[in-house]
Formats: C-alpha cells, structure tokens, sequence
C-alpha cells in the first residue's frame, strides 16, 4: 500500500473503507486511517496518549506507524509554512518532468469587437523550460528501543518540528523563483528604496502603484525590513494591531498581508498578488522509508517531499531591495 506510487496510503485506506458507510454512526467524523487508530485503540494525542510502542503490539498495527510519522510531519509543514498564504494554486503530478503555462497576452486590454470582427485571442502555452523539481528531506535518525516508551504527543511535537523545517526550505525555493523566475525569463521587476538604508510609506506607496492589472496584497519582507516598517506611525493604527493580535500577521495600510522570514535576502521586500503569481507543484508527498519503520529499524528513516514552482504571471510580482549607501 504504501508503495503505491500513484495513490497515497491514506487514499488507499479509504477506498477499501469509505467513510460515507459510517454516517449516522459513533465514527462519523473520522477518516479510515483514524479508524484503524480507533480499531487498534492506539491514541496519539492528549491526555492518556499511548506510547510508540503501542503501533508494535500486533503486526496489523505496525503498519500504520509510517503514516502517523507522515501526518505528524505534514502538519508541522502546514502549520508553520507561509506557503499556503502566498500560492494561488498547487498542482499534484506524477512525473519528474513538469512544464508551466504562460500567456502571450498577459496585461493586455480587452478591446472593443466590432461587428464581425476577429475577436482578440488570449494564447496560453507551455513554457519553454521545465520546472525544477527540488527532492527536500530530513533523516530520521532514532533507534526503536530509543523512542518505543516515549508518549506519542511528545513524539508528535518531534515530528511536526522536522515538517516546519523541510516547510521552510520550500519556502526557500519559492522566494527564488518570485524574485528570479523559474528559469523561462520571467524575473520579478525590481526597483529601490528612494532613501539608502531606509524604507518609507512613499517607498510601499511607489511599490503598490506598480500593480496595474493586479492587487498588492500580499508582501513577503525580511526581518531587518520587518523592523523598519514597524517603526513607520502608519503601521502603529489600532486596527493594525487588533489584526496582530488576533491572528499574529500584520495588514500593510494598503490592505496587503505582511508576511517576515529569513528566506528573504536582507533588505528586501517581495509584493505579490497571490491570486496569479505562484503554482506549487508537488512530485510527490511527504514519503518515509515504510519498510524501516515496519520492521523497527528507525535507526536511519529518510523523511522527503519533492516540489517545485513556476511563476504563473510575472506582472503579478515586484521586488524592491533597501538602496545601500
């Protein structure tokens, strides 16, 4: 099952124990793989969770320990990453070669069709270049008698923290290709702080003016950025802060979502509209080396996800760098 290549373990759980035959039912609510958890009466969260060993009492149960450690591990990747703040679509595939789509008639004004007239054509088509598919992991390196009387929700936090940090060198990959492009010339225009060494609201104003076609309403700053604009008195409202507050992200006076991390190159400022600039495209899911942690051999478990990106319009981003003295 977990060999598979085109059907996650999960997935396949889920066909052979669909979750619609338990409506009306105590398991209503819960996934087949959280059924079998339910089945083997193994717990792996809160008070009373069980210990790693619990997945080892019977051979049946073993084999959902890979998929505990995948869950575990995705969900330390959508916790922490901004990824899912800054895509405008994420595309699954089940191939090594991937090429994006572009249009030939991006920003172009829709005219007025006179009677009869050739209505004007809006061409997608393929990139010239493939995207670059980047293979992210991190190896999990505990022996089963180290870990087997360990409290599964301690593990869990393990786990999830080994997701945040494959999570944040995809966003690494992702900050290259808004600023670069991803190898079809299609770079982010850049422009610079009037001032050196500091940054203004004329600055974000001259920045958000740049969008015609699209919105800024989503910037991607540095933390030396991120100092510098919070010390600006348009960034101090209540509003602003009341947003803080509630959800821990800031909102630009501008509308944009502000978004800090040490992924972006310092002094610099992406701005985006995150409706049109960037496609995720996931190779594969997160993956373990099933057959090592079945057989209680987690001495050395590759944990690795494959992903790429493609600029989908490149209008729909800016860069700005903080001019240097």
């Amino acid at each position: 099952m977990y060999a598979t290549a085109s059907k996650s373990f999960s997935r396949i759980l889920e066909e052979l124990d669909p979750s619609e035959n338990y409506k009306g039912s105590e398991l209503v609510g819960l996934d087949a793989y959280q059924r079998q958890l339910k089945r083997f009466d193994i717990k792996v969260a809160g008070e009373g969770s069980d210990t790693v060993d619990k997945f080892f009492k019977e051979p049946a149960g073993a084999v959902l320990f890979p998929e505990y450690i995948v869950r575990a591990v995705r969900q330390g990747m959508d916790e922490s990453s901004i990824l899912s703040n800054i895509i405008a679509t994420k595309t699954v595939i089940d191939t090594m070669d991937y090429r994006g789509v572009t249009s030939e008639n991006e920003g172009n004004a829709v005219k007025e069709v006179g009677e009869g007239a050739q209505i004007p054509q809006t061409v997608l088509k393929l990139k010239d270049n493939l995207i670059r598919l980047i293979k992210r992991g991190r190896m999990l390196c505990a022996s089963y008698e180290a870990v087997r009387h360990q409290k599964l929700d301690l593990f869990t936090v393990a786990l999830r923290q080994m997701g945040a940090t494959m999570a944040k060198s995809q966003l690494s990959d992702a900050v290259d290709v808004l600023m670069n492009g991803d190898g079809n010339r299609n770079g982010a225009k850049k422009l610079t702080t009037a001032a050196a060494g500091e940054v203004t609201y004329a600055d974000l104003v001259a920045l958000w003016n740049e969008f015609e076609d699209y919105q800024m309403n989503t910037l991607l700053v540095s933390p030396d950025v991120m100092a510098k604009l919070l010390l600006l008195p348009e960034f101090q409202d209540t509003g602003a802060g009341d947003i803080f507050n509630a959800t821990g992200m800031l909102k630009t006076p501008m509308g944009a979502m502000l978004y800090k991390s040490t992924c972006v190159p310092a002094g610099t400022i992406i701005a985006l509209d995150r409706r049109y600039a960037l496609e995720m495209v996931c190779a594969s899911d997160v993956q373990i080396d099933y057959d090592k942690v079945i057989d209680r051999q987690l001495d050395r478990a590759a944990v690795t996800a494959i992903t790429g990106f493609s600029k989908i319009f490149p209008d729909a981003v800016r860069v700005m760098t903080v001019k240097t003295a």
